[in-house]
């Protein structure tokens, strides 16, 4: 067997898988590529009269005689979807204990790191929440959030959900990082400001396991009692 030079050898071997691609990829002897259509057969035909760069300056010239939306904010509060990922809400039970447990798992769940939590525990005397603990600190630094819902999914008992508040802007860092009080649901009628003892039952299952006709207005119960 005669010996090749590798220097010769890769390069024509090179040159001859070049030639087979560009036979595979339709070009004629002549160098210019044949288009063919979508069944590989002739070439499609144009379905426009005009050249290739008046179809898209016309995309541009039709937009500029289109009626343009404006909107007359904040004159008139835009109105978001029902689902929108606005400012955080920490719920209530319908007798106004909260529904925070101080379990952390929203603040473990954000990528942002932008949830702070301190659990705390409950007393007789002074109880915030059913069950054992309940959220002592809780703050969201807005400057951080990216509004993904991440913490809303991590929740166990449906305390934290999200608004449809949008208006968040401010010319203080400071006051972008919302405090327990800021965040908390507002008191409702038939509500009594925490802390208070439990008056839905003696313990926690009264409160997170119980029949849908207990609930209220303020706290629609969809899950019925195990």
């Amino acid at each position: 067997m005669p010996d090749q030079d590798p220097t010769t050898g890769g390069e024509s071997k090179g040159l001859a898988q070049a030639s087979r691609g560009v036979a595979s990829r339709g070009v004629a002897s002549g160098g210019e590529v044949e288009r063919a259509g979508r069944d590989g057969g002739a070439p499609a035909p144009r379905r426009s009269l005009l050249p290739a760069p008046g179809q898209g300056f016309g995309v541009t010239f039709a937009q500029m005689f289109k009626k343009v939306t404006t909107e007359q904010y904040p004159e008139t509060p835009k109105v978001t979807k029902p689902r929108y990922h606005g400012r955080h809400v920490l719920n209530r039970h319908p007798d106004g204990l909260e529904k925070c447990i101080g379990c952390e798992l929203c603040a473990w769940a954000c990528p942002a790191d932008a949830i702070y939590v301190e659990g705390g525990d409950n007393t007789e005397d002074a109880r915030y929440s059913p069950g054992e603990r309940y959220g002592r600190v809780y703050q969201i630094n807005y400057l951080r959030c990216i509004f993904c819902g991440l913490c809303i999914e991590a929740c166990p008992t449906r305390s934290l959900t999200m608004s449809n508040d949008f208006e968040l802007a401010d010319d203080n860092r400071q006051d972008l990082i919302y405090t327990k009080e800021q965040l908390m649901a507002p008191l409702l009628p038939g509500m009594e400001a925490p802390p208070h003892a439990m008056r839905l039952g003696d313990d926690d299952k009264a409160y997170y396991v119980r029949d849908p006709q207990q609930g209220s207005a303020a706290e629609p119960v969809t899950v019925e009692q195990a």
